[in-house]
């Protein structure tokens, strides 16, 4: 999500802390850089120019530039006007006790239909009797689309192929929900490809016979400025309660999410970040800051966790562990509650100091890395799996290799790197999920997961950290002493030849 935009801020952060001194001047040439990189996010030209001239006001000022860490004090004023620009938000519903009517609208395209349905299991994961009423008469294919969403999710579906007037039809669905016993009503409304006359008058003629409680928009992110610029449409028609931005699992630059709040004053009160029916999540404007600067976003995967995760085999497994237990049967488990919460590097980027750990990987694909050691583990017997460190041998790694499809030195990596998992699972066993969460990033930043994530004994440290400047020069030798190993490799074959 917004990975452009991340790198892009990042990098000019960057340039300010390796400057010996910050001054006025490259203070505000490193906010200039933030400001390209919000103008290639797709950002609007006036919410740009707005956004660094108050953080500008903030930050070159002598509280800033004399203070002991200012690049830190800086990346803080950002992250505070990137939660001022999207918010605040209202996450309510404003459900009524009896009949709540919301009212979707939006674009062709934008993935109203879909959000519709996401929108109806949300409301029944709380508890909620919600009813979905095919309202867009423009494209047969919507309300066909919404019945089968209507049957996956077991959500009652009012529709009328026959029918012609949606005015006439909301009105008779809000009937018929009230003699039900449904809860809360949601319209799904026509769309077309761009806004329109004929369009807004109809919405506007649901808006007023019908008078639902709540209007939202439905836009795409990847449309960028021209999602803002339907919302500020849709708003001055309607009066819109809220935007709900999909596709933010894909490739958007963010200028929508970062633009729409300012533009409109219409908050993003929920967000699409994936296809399946569960994808669709509350906005919050200061977890979205914290993921554009790199921060992470431990507080969303909690929740995720919460929902997901199996809880009675997670109490096992914190029995086991708090007992000293813990074997590569029980790491195989987790991998699999990991695999619930969605792809490994979308997880990985919610963890701090993580997401930067998965683009040092490059190229590397952390599910198939993932299903490889499943692979690695099944191919081990109950007994190599309790304890692989003493029982598995130079003939047993080729056997399970050759089971797994895998080769030996890959088993070799998994049974090296056990004992340190263990270690490091066993640390992990009294704290909370969200503590566990918080002490990833100290794991990371102390360096016990290397850059191929191959998970190491932790080491002791010096007592000392070291500089940049200091870490500089190590690495300078390091690549000295490479250089120097190689040549002499050489002048030995030319010997020997």
């Amino acid at each position: 999500m917004f990975e452009s935009l991340q790198e892009n801020i990042s990098s000019a952060i960057s340039s300010l802390r390796g400057r010996g001194r910050l001054t006025e001047a490259n203070m505000r040439e490193g906010l200039g850089l933030v400001q390209r990189a919000l103008l290639e996010a797709d950002v609007s030209v006036e919410v740009a120019k707005d956004f660094i001239g108050r953080v500008s006001e903030q930050a070159v000022g002598e509280t800033v530039l004399k203070a002991l860490n200012p690049t830190n004090q800086l990346i803080g004023i950002v992250h505070q006007e990137l939660v001022n620009l999207m918010g605040p938000v209202d996450h309510s519903l404003h459900l009524k006790p009896d009949l709540t009517i919301l009212m979707m609208c939006g674009l062709q395209g934008s993935g109203k239909t879909t959000t519709c349905g996401k929108l109806g299991q949300m409301l029944v994961a709380r508890g909620r009797k919600p009813m979905l009423v095919a309202a867009d008469l423009q494209r047969p294919a919507a309300i066909q689309q919404l019945q089968v969403l209507g049957q996956q999710l077991n959500i009652p579906v009012y529709a009328d192929l026959a029918a012609k007037d949606p005015v006439a039809l909301c009105q008779l669905a809000v009937k018929q929900a009230k003699a039900t016993g449904v809860e809360v009503v949601i319209l799904d409304t026509a769309g077309r490809l761009h806004v329109d006359a004929e369009l807004m008058g109809q919405l506007t003629q649901i808006d007023r016979r019908v008078s639902p409680d709540q209007v939202y928009l439905v836009v795409d992110s990847m449309t960028g400025q021209d999602a803002v610029l339907s919302a500020k449409a849709f708003n001055e028609a309607l009066e819109l309660d809220g935007v709900i931005m999909t596709k933010l699992d894909g490739d958007a630059r963010g200028g929508a999410a970062l633009s729409v709040k300012a533009v409109t004053g219409v908050p993003i009160k929920f967000i699409g970040t994936g296809e399946h029916l569960d994808a669709l999540e509350e906005f919050h404007p200061d977890r979205l800051a914290g993921r554009i600067l790199g921060m992470g976003d431990v507080l969303t995967l909690f929740e995720k966790t919460k929902t997901t995760f199996d809880q009675d085999e997670m109490a096992k497994q914190e029995a086991k562990l708090r007992k000293g237990e813990f074997t590569l049967d029980d790491f195989k488990k987790q991998l699999g509650q990991i695999g619930k919460l969605g792809p490994l590097s979308k997880v990985m980027s919610m963890i701090p100091g993580m997401g930067a750990m998965s683009k040092m990987m490059g190229d590397q694909n952390p599910e198939i890395d993932m299903r490889r050691l499943v692979g690695i583990i099944d191919s081990m017997t109950p007994d190599e799996r309790r304890n692989p460190s003493k029982t598995v041998d130079q003939s047993r790694r080729r056997r399970i290799a050759a089971g797994a499809g895998v080769e030996a030195n890959e088993v070799n990596d998994l049974v090296k790197q056990f004992d340190g998992m263990a270690e490091m699972m066993k640390n992990l066993a009294n704290m909370s999920m969200l503590d566990r969460m918080k002490a990833m990033q100290q794991m990371t930043s102390g360096g016990m997961m290397n850059p191929n994530a191959k998970i190491v004994k932790a080491g002791k440290g010096t007592g000392k950290r070291l500089t940049n400047e200091e870490k500089n020069k190590q690495r300078k030798q390091r690549e000295k002493e490479e250089r120097r190993k190689k040549r002499d490799s050489r002048k030995k074959e030319g010997d020997v030849g």
